[in-house]
């Protein structure tokens, strides 16, 4: 079901880049900054040869009378709009991509809870910190806002796919139980934390995960970076904030149409959003910087009106991602991610606009596929596992989707040649490696900030079990972080984590080294604090 929009909104303008564009044909004598002064001449001309000089012309600082000056500037103009096409009582736009709006959701409700303010020092952990019940796939700035904030975590694993080595989402039940294990402690629970919908289009049922949040008396926060579409035609899902959910953090470059970087946090007229608002505008006076790009910001808004009158163009693209998904199921070769989601009861239905291609049976692993892709024909993808690939297809843009199956057939073929002449076909024994088992987490001990502001030094990976982490590591696949800032490290975890970064298919994300031969663990007390240099 489409977004409702207000019938008395203009959806049809795009007030902030329309200011962008008068104030450019105005052709104005800038003494001010950008250095370029909005002209290509002098030795602004390379400049302007590489980014094209009308965006010279609109690239102007903040604070400019008639665009994001005043009452109801145009800037204001542009952001109410964008509430009212993703459904939200209020929308801020980002110039430092989703990594801003987590950071930004985390300190908000912070700052709004009942356990205090973001000012207030962090409680002990033996005392029961304020924590966020959040989903353990999140994205390394999750754990920016917990170390800002003090807040700790309480994870709830995702569901897993071993097959193909990728993360789905969260059951309501799943939710709940880690709200019972909060309350055991003695934690008091702030805010929830989900990611829907997941990198390869699982899309969670925010309805039900709302619900539970709450019940728990605390807002539901959507990591929904891939989803900025949603909502705007009828075979999409909608957006989390008809469903239920408080917050929205989306990347509206990823799927949305905007410039790279851009993004925007929406929020919900629910029962906490007079507590949120001001909290979060506090928060992005925090993470936005002064000098936010009126590119991405006019894009934003662009992108907005795009989405609300380009329904028809929307509804090609996905009759283009499903004659994919035909000639995908045409090869048996070939196996879609998303036939298999019905196995996973945290997936409530697929984003048609994501094609996530199978190739366990295809003798040829996702990081050869990609590459040969890329290499012989031209064609990037947005990402690999060691058993699949995934093909994203913009909404309202024209791909050519069979270019990219004859593609893969070709290497696919070529690699079956390689195989008969005794050459390597990429993998070994002709599948894709498999993904190793998950190791469970190490035992909370400190928050986040707390470690991460801890005195610490880097010791040998042996010699860091049992030890406490400043760092957080994450495997890919299937990107998990499997230490966290304040949890003991287990051995388990470290000989995991070396497994994956010595295979052929993934490496550590936040280690020290690239091969976890040293680890940055928190002092101990009577510790000399020497810190070990690896090579």
């Amino acid at each position: 079901m489409k977004q409702a929009q207000d019938p008395r909104r203009d959806h049809d303008r795009a007030p902030y880049a329309e200011a962008l564009q008068r104030h450019a044909d105005q052709d104005p004598l800038m003494f001010m900054v950008p250095g370029h002064a909005a002209t290509a001449a002098g030795m602004s001309g390379d400049l302007a040869e590489f980014a094209g000089e009308l965006a010279l012309r609109h690239d102007i600082p903040q604070l400019v009378d008639g665009i994001d000056s005043g009452e109801n500037s145009p800037l204001a103009q542009a952001l109410d709009l964008a509430a009212d096409a993703w459904g939200a009582r209020r929308a801020w736009f980002l110039a430092n991509g989703s990594s801003q709006g987590n950071r930004m959701a985390v300190i908000g409700v912070g700052a709004a809870g009942a356990g205090g303010s973001a000012d207030a020092p962090a409680p002990s952990i033996e005392r029961g910190p304020d924590v966020v019940v959040a989903q353990r796939s999140a994205h390394s700035s999750f754990l920016d806002g917990l170390v800002v904030t003090g807040l700790a975590p309480e994870w709830v694993f995702p569901e897993f796919d071993a097959t193909h080595g990728i993360n789905h989402g969260l059951t309501p039940a799943l939710l709940e139980e880690a709200f019972g294990r909060a309350a055991e402690r003695g934690d008091r629970p702030q805010a929830a934390y989900v990611i829907s919908p997941s990198y390869f289009g699982a899309v969670s049922d925010i309805a039900g995960l709302a619900a539970v949040a709450h019940a728990n008396g605390v807002p539901l926060i959507v990591d929904a970076a891939w989803g900025a579409h949603f909502g705007f035609h009828p075979e999409l899902p909608d957006f989390p904030t008809a469903l239920g959910a408080d917050i929205v953090v989306t990347s509206t470059h990823k799927m949305g149409g905007s410039l790279g970087q851009s993004a925007m946090l929406l929020l919900a007229d629910g029962q906490f959003a007079d507590a949120l608002e001001p909290a979060l505008e506090r928060a992005f006076t925090l993470t936005q910087t002064t000098s936010a790009s009126s590119l991405l910001l006019g894009s934003l808004d662009i992108a907005r009106r795009s989405l609300v009158r380009e329904t028809r163009r929307i509804g090609e693209s996905v009759a283009l991602a499903e004659r994919l998904r035909s000639l995908l199921r045409a090869d048996e070769r070939f196996t879609l991610v998303s036939d298999e989601f019905g196995e996973y009861p945290s997936v409530l239905r697929a984003d048609p606009l994501r094609v996530s291609i199978g190739l366990s049976r295809s003798g040829v692993s996702g990081y050869e596929m990609r590459a040969a892709l890329a290499r012989d024909h031209g064609i990037l993808l947005e990402i690999a596992t060691s058993a699949a690939v995934v093909a994203f297809l913009g909404p309202g843009k024209e791909l050519d989707v069979d270019r990219l199956f004859r593609a893969m057939v070709a290497v696919l073929d070529r690699a079956v040649a390689e195989a008969s002449e005794g050459r390597d076909a990429g993998t070994p024994d002709g599948a894709p490696p498999a993904v190793p088992a998950l190791p469970a987490p190490g035992t909370r001990v400190m928050t986040p900030r707390a470690a991460y502001f801890a005195g610490t030094e880097v010791v040998g990976w042996s010699a860091a079990v049992g030890r406490v982490s400043a760092d957080a590591l994450a495997a890919y696949p299937p990107g998990v972080p499997n230490i966290v800032p304040g949890e003991r490290i287990t051995r388990e975890a470290l000989e995991f984590l070396r497994a994956v970064a010595a295979s052929p298919i993934g490496y550590v994300r936040g280690a020290v080294d690239s091969n976890v031969d040293a680890v940055r663990v928190v002092l101990e007390p009577g510790s000399p604090g020497v810190t070990l240099r690896t090579q």
